[in-house]
């Protein structure tokens, strides 16, 4: 199995995830540049909203990866994650050999790579090309499907029994993300290297704002960022995201808005609560009268 770095040191990370839209902490630039180093899996921590699957995605676009993506849950099995054969085409293959050909001459025609459906573990082992393999809220997954994981993140390589041990060509960077909704086995923390991530501070979050979408005047930015981080401050049953300050500061700039009055507020409030009970602490927290 070969392993390639990708970059050259901790400031061509800074500046390539930068390139790619993602403005980095230096500890989050020190860690990816480790983990693209040494091999090693980077299992990334935090509340939802704080860029853990966007940092998969920038280091896929500012290494010119191939991103693939496991989106786990509740249920979520070795079927949809690893690979399955395609049941119906072996049906269809059967009933078209008729009494012709001998078991063990069907039994290999259809147990072969053509019938077999790769899904996102097996495909980024198989690919020989520069892959990003993004394993999303892995806290979701069961206990089962976490030690499939530690199986398939040690050795990189998967047993199909029917055609032995496919093994990685070039090993993928990995980024496994939670939510910490549950504890993740010491065994696969052991694996991985760990970042933890959170809202980013007023003037970080103001860079995002001011990067990903230029369109937004300064003044505006910086009085959207500011009513956010009111509102992660307060008791929400979900905060807002960095993605849901980005689009308040666009909501406002289509309706023509410089700034946020209490009509405003109130109208667009929605864009970053998502939550009915949300609402009227939300209006508390800003300040808005009682209606």
């Amino acid at each position: 199995m070969v392993h390639r770095p990708t970059f050259t040191d901790v400031a061509d990370v800074s500046a390539r995830l930068a390139g790619a839209g993602y403005l980095a902490d230096e500890a989050t630039v020190t860690t990816v540049f480790l983990a693209d180093r040494l091999g090693k899996p980077l299992l990334v921590e935090g509340p939802a909203g704080v860029g853990k699957t966007e940092l998969a995605k920038a280091v896929a676009a500012a290494t010119g990866a191939e991103l693939i993506r496991l989106q786990c849950y509740e249920g979520i099995d070795e079927a949809r994650a690893l690979y399955e054969w395609n049941y119906r085409k072996q049906l269809l293959r059967i009933q078209a050999a008729g009494d012709h050909p001998g078991w063990e001459e069907l039994h290999g025609d259809i147990f072969s790579d053509e019938f077999l459906l790769a899904r996102p573990l097996l495909a980024a082992i198989r690919r020989a090309e520069p892959t990003v393999l993004l394993v999303d809220e892995t806290d979701k997954a069961d206990l089962e499907v976490e030690a499939l994981l530690l199986e398939v993140l040690s050795d990189f390589q998967v047993t199909v029994p029917e055609l032995g041990t496919i093994a990685a060509e070039r090993r993928p960077f990995v980024v496994l993300t939670s939510n910490a909704s549950r504890e993740l086995s010491e065994a696969l923390k052991r694996r991985c290297l760990y970042l933890h991530l959170d809202y980013p501070d007023a003037e970080r979050e103001m860079q995002i704002v001011r990067t990903r979408a230029p369109e937004v005047p300064q003044q505006l930015a910086e009085a959207v960022v500011r009513a956010v981080r009111t509102l992660r401050a307060a008791d929400l049953k979900k905060a807002p995201s960095i993605s849901e300050t980005l689009d308040w500061a666009r909501t406002l700039v289509a309706l023509g808005v410089d700034g946020l009055d209490e009509a405003t507020t109130r109208a667009t409030l929605g864009v970053v609560v998502k939550h009915s009970s949300d609402l009227g602490r939300a209006a508390t927290a800003l300040g808005l009268p009682a209606r």
